[in-house]
């Protein structure tokens, strides 16, 4: 059976571009954060917007589909479903609206999991929500001459309940690791689980689901307010790609995340990006550009350079980076590393 373990993101050897991407998606968090606190009833609409484009995308990625006006019916309570394409789309807000509103009580944990998916398919009328599979199931794709071919065999349906225990165990131990990154773990994890597929329909889905609550337990709710589903939905063919490449060599414990975990990173980032493009000026007021390099270095996980604070702030010239970063190291709030091109700044 697949052998859980996340002490890899203990030993410092992934590439740089995910500690940088990170590092990026932390600053705008920040600055999401302070916008919110002034600006809350913008939010609160915003919020009521994505929901409809969350419950949208995510079931179509799975071909489940209506019109607008009916999801929107649906997810604001204005209709019942009419249908078992509408029944299906009602679980999904109804297991969406379980973790805006429980995140904090819920976990990954398996009573929870087989609570949503319950919760997901009891619309529908599945009777077999909230139970893991019974019998073995295929992930099969289609070529261009409409032959088909499994592309890759999840864990068997007798192994799952022993295999989702081992993931539950392993996800608690490496997020109690201080020196593990949460925003690496979680995809890992939920790779994990769309490998087992534990459920006989729903894993796309589900997976979604929990990339919400994973995030929004850490503090990582730009998924609120801009649509997490519509952004994979938007690029789904590489999200596939990650996902297929990820999946190689998954039973042996020979598969590499990095191409998941990047393709989830790009995907949240590009959340918050959104976030940061309507909030860059709201009502005439800026968040000033000295804020948004203090909060870059602040939360940076790494210690970071003039150069990279470039990077993540590119609208900001180099000569207000290095005045603000002269101001941190005098006030105390910040330590200088190195010398010359190997400069660094971290948090003190």
């Amino acid at each position: 059976m697949r052998k859980f373990d996340y002490s890899f993101l203990n030993n410092g050897l992934l590439p740089a571009n995910l500690l940088n991407l990170t590092s990026s998606i932390v600053a705008l968090k920040t600055m999401a954060g302070v916008r919110r606190e002034e600006y809350e009833k913008i939010f609160t609409e915003l919020e009521a917007v994505a929901k409809v484009q969350s419950v949208k995308s995510s079931n179509a990625i799975e071909g489940i589909v209506t019109s607008d006006e009916r999801i929107a019916a649906i997810v604001n309570r204005d209709s019942a479903p009419l249908n078992h394409n509408e029944g299906e789309i009602a679980g999904y807000r109804d297991a969406l609206n379980a973790i805006h509103l429980h995140h904090d009580a819920l976990d990954f944990r398996q009573s929870d999991i087989l609570a949503l998916h319950e919760a997901m398919m009891r619309i529908a009328g599945y009777e077999y929500g909230g139970q893991y599979k019974t019998y073995d199931n295929y992930i099969i794709e289609q070529d261009q001459s409409g032959n088909r071919k499994i592309r890759f065999k999840p864990t068997p349906a007798d192994e799952v309940s022993e295999a989702m225990e081992q993931l539950e165990l392993a996800y608690m131990d490496a997020r109690n690791d201080a020196n593990i990154n949460q925003l690496l773990l979680i995809p890992c994890v939920i790779l994990d689980f769309l490998c087992i597929h534990p459920f006989r329909d729903g894993n796309g889905r589900m997976s979604r689901l929990l990339s919400l609550l994973l995030l929004y337990k850490n503090g990582y709710d730009a998924g609120k307010y801009v649509s997490f589903e519509e952004q994979i939905n938007n690029y789904k063919v590489y999200y596939y790609d990650a996902l297929r490449e990820s999946s190689v060599g998954w039973h042996d414990n020979q598969n590499t995340y990095v191409p998941f975990i990047e393709n989830f990173l790009s995907t949240l980032y590009m959340c918050y990006k959104e976030l940061d493009k309507r909030f860059a000026v709201v009502h005439g007021k800026k968040i000033t550009k000295t804020a948004r390099i203090e909060a870059t270095v602040l939360n940076s996980l790494v210690p970071i350079s003039k150069a990279d604070i470039g990077e993540i702030l590119p609208d900001v010239s180099p000569t207000t980076i290095e005045a603000v970063l002269g101001r941190m190291v005098k006030d105390g709030r910040i330590k200088k590393i190195g010398q010359a091109r190997m400069t660094r700044y971290a948090k003190a």
